[in-house]
C-alpha cells in the first residue's frame, strides 16, 4: 500500500478500525471486528515501515505471553496477512495476536499451518 501513516489510512477508509484497546506513541492495539477468539487484537503501526511492523510483532509477542503467564490464555498464534493471494483484505499492515485455549479447536496440531486448507497437521 502506498499509505504512510495509520491516520492516513484511516481518513482514507482503507483502514476501518476504530475500536481502540491501548494506543502508544508506535502503535496502536485493536480489538479485531471479526475475532477468532476471544481477545483477538490487532496491533497496527502508526508509520508503515518494517521497522515499525516488526516493533508490532514484538509487542504481539510480548503481549501473548503476558496474556498466557496471568492465565487468560493457553498459547497463541501470531501473523499477518501481505497481499491479497495471502487473504489481506485491509491493506494496511496489522499483525494479529489471537489468544488460544485448550480445546478451542479439536486438534491445534499445525497452527498457522493450517492457512492451506489439508496441509496443516503434517502428522497425518
Amino acid at each position: 500500500t502506498n499509505m504512510i501513516t495509520l491516520e492516513q489510512a484511516q481518513q482514507s477508509k482503507v483502514a476501518p478500525w476504530d475500536d481502540v484497546a491501548q494506543e502508544t506513541k508506535r502503535y496502536v492495539i485493536f480489538n479485531d471486528k471479526y475475532p477468532v477468539t476471544p481477545g483477538h487484537l490487532l496491533f497496527v503501526p502508526k508509520i508503515n515501515n518494517q521497522a515499525e511492523i516488526n516493533y508490532c510483532f514484538l509487542r504481539a509477542v510480548e503481549y501473548g505471553e503476558w496474556l498466557v503467564i496471568k492465565g487468560d490464555a493457553d498459547g497463541y498464534n501470531i501473523g499477518m496477512n501481505s497481499g491479497e493471494a495471502a487473504g489481506q483484505t485491509v491493506m494496511y499492515p496489522h499483525v494479529h495476536l489471537i489468544p488460544r485455549r485448550k480445546g478451542d479447536v479439536e486438534d491445534p496440531v499445525g497452527g498457522v499451518r493450517n492457512t492451506i486448507p489439508g496441509k496443516g497437521n503434517y502428522r497425518k
